[in-house]
């Protein structure tokens, strides 16, 4: 019951986490449609936005994005053998050196602006983007802090609902912002751009404000824990920042690779695309399709795996702590399990249904289907490493995941700076580029990971079964599309048919019967699901006597 009652926490965790990650990327959608199709903004705008904001991506990773992982890796180990002391003082070093750090970032943006948008991007439009951002360096990295404290002790409410409230005002500031700039500054492409991101850096700080006060709130009851800890052993505040950055540093560099996979695209694709087009500003569109509207679209799908990345660090951490080496294993497959079964589906649909989801989402601004198709193969990529590296990180093999995406890295640059030059090629060299890196480096983790750690890897399950549903679902949905495309209109076509592709893929599923009964009950309300479906599996064999 113990090890049920754990399992039930780890997914509720990761539904939650789930809700949070798909409604915080369908609100990045609504703002992302908004601004593509406003006139004044486009595929120029995005260039200017994206470009601003890769760099300010660039420096959280330095700054924060690998300490959440690190800082619930870390709390979860102690908390799992009864030493609440040392997690919550883990807490207290961290958010003093790291806030240190995020401000030494706010500053680099602020003071460097001028540089980097004019000698590093070429894209001086977007000086105004980065100094609008800076602030947000620092509230980023307080919060990552926090968050992973939380998610350290198993508590994924503070990181689902932060999130969440950042992306609810980043989308509400984002289109009034604009939308004010658009009036006061007759469409200014670049002041438009620039109001965008001051709302970013506004949500940042908002977002910052929940933190705190839940922080305020959890306070009692963390001070009650605190006073029952059994296991503490005093560290000197130099040891604990030791093991932090032992922990954090890999992960980080993990994550700064994953940036830069997307900083190469800022440094090569309009230099690239100059070799052949003569209009810099039709360079700048181009770019602008690939980070405003591929990027956007292919990694919706990918929040639904975060949820599991996430939640699966501290989950692995605190099994391997306690020596439950087996159970980690069965965690750790049914969790690539899950992935697969998520990614594949929105791989193919992506690929089937580009052009059609393009004019549905942007219809005034509909170019880019061949570069979305091939980027949609970084999903499933994507998915895997996400979750690959986040069980590699969970237990303790932190640097492979790190090695594995230099590898990757440094393929996409090559292919970029080969293929983007070619005029037949153009910016579907980047895609290429990010297909390849990631395939690199999926092979590299997984060969790691199955080394160290016994997985349940079943091949008909694995790989079989969800083709199989896949290709049910493909098959039904587009020929449906292709049927009713000409009596209603392309875009209730394209609703229908994605509706009805989600229907047939989860019927797919369940008559495949993918997961086990033991499987389900893994799930929030597992119990319930599986009274339901054996309720009508006896109904089914009634019915053919």
């Amino acid at each position: 019951m113990e090890k049920r009652a754990k399992t039930q926490t780890f997914m509720q965790g990761v539904m939650a986490l789930m809700f949070s990650q798909v409604l915080i990327k369908l609100l990045g959608l609504v703002y992302k449609i908004y601004i593509t199709n406003k006139e004044g903004f486009g595929d120029a705008g995005n260039a200017i936005y994206g470009s601003g904001y890769q760099i300010y991506a660039l420096l959280l990773t330095f700054s924060s994005i690998g300490l959440p992982a690190a800082i619930a890796k870390l709390i979860s180990a102690r908390l799992a053998v009864g030493d609440g002391k040392g997690a919550h003082r883990v807490f207290k070093v961290a958010i003093c050196a790291f806030g240190l750090v995020g401000l030494m970032g706010t500053c680099v943006l602020f003071f460097g602006a001028h540089y980097i948008s004019h000698v590093l991007l070429r894209i001086p439009e977007a000086e105004l983007t980065l100094v609008a951002l800076s602030p947000a360096v620092f509230f980023v990295s307080v919060s990552s802090i926090v968050r992973g404290y939380f998610n350290g002790r198993q508590n994924m409410k503070p990181t689902a609902n932060s999130q969440t409230l950042e992306q609810v005002f980043k989308t509400f500031l984002t289109i009034l912002f604009v939308e004010l700039v658009f009036i006061l500054s007759g469409a200014n492409t670049e002041l438009m751009a620039a109001g965008a991101t001051i709302a970013t850096a506004l949500a940042t700080f908002l977002s910052f404000g929940y933190l705190y006060i839940y922080y305020k709130i959890m306070r009692k009851q963390i001070w009650t824990e605190l006073r029952g800890s059994v296991a503490y052993k005093p560290e000197r505040i130099k040891n604990i920042l030791k093991g932090i950055l032992m922990v954090s540093i890999p992960i980080s560099l993990t994550a700064l690779l994953s940036t830069l996979n997307k900083n190469i695209d800022s440094f090569t694709v309009v230099r690239g695309l100059e070799r052949f087009i003569t209009d810099p500003e039709r360079a700048k569109e181009l770019y602008g399709i690939l980070s405003g509207k591929v990027d956007t679209l292919t990694s919706l799908p990918l929040s639904f795996n975060v949820a599991f990345s996430i939640s699966l660090v501290p989950a692995i951490s605190a099994l391997f702590a306690k020596k439950n080496i087996e159970a980690a294993g069965k965690r750790i497959s049914f969790t690539i399990l899950s992935t697969i079964l998520l990614a594949l589906p929105c791989t193919i649909g992506m690929i089937l249904f580009a052009e059609p989801i393009l004019q549905l989402v942007y219809p005034n601004q509909p170019e880019g289907t061949l570069p979305l198709q091939i980027t949609s193969l970084t999903i499933i990529t994507i998915a895997l490493v996400q979750t690959i590296n986040a069980a590699l990180q969970g237990m303790g093999k932190i640097v492979v995941p790190a090695v594995a995406l230099s590898i990757g890295v440094f393929a996409k640059l090559i292919c970029n700076m080969v293929l983007i030059p070619i005029e037949g090629i153009g910016i579907n060299g980047a895609a290429i580029g990010s297909v390849v890196c990631y395939v690199i480096a999926d092979i590299i983790a997984l060969i790691v990971l199955c080394k160290n750690i016994r997985l349940s890897f079943n091949f008909n399950k694995f790989v079989v079964k969800p083709i199989l549903a896949t290709l049910a679902m493909s098959i039904v949905s587009y020929g449906l599309y292709i049927n009713i495309v000409g009596i209603v209109s392309p875009k209730i076509a394209t609703v229908i048919a994605l509706v009805v592709a989600v229907a047939i893929y989860g019927i797919s599923i369940i008559m495949l019967k993918v997961f086990t009964n033991e499987e389900i009950e893994m799930f929030p309300y597992g119990n319930k699901i599986n009274k339901f479906l054996k309720k009508t599996q006896k109904k089914k064999d009634f019915s053919n006597v």
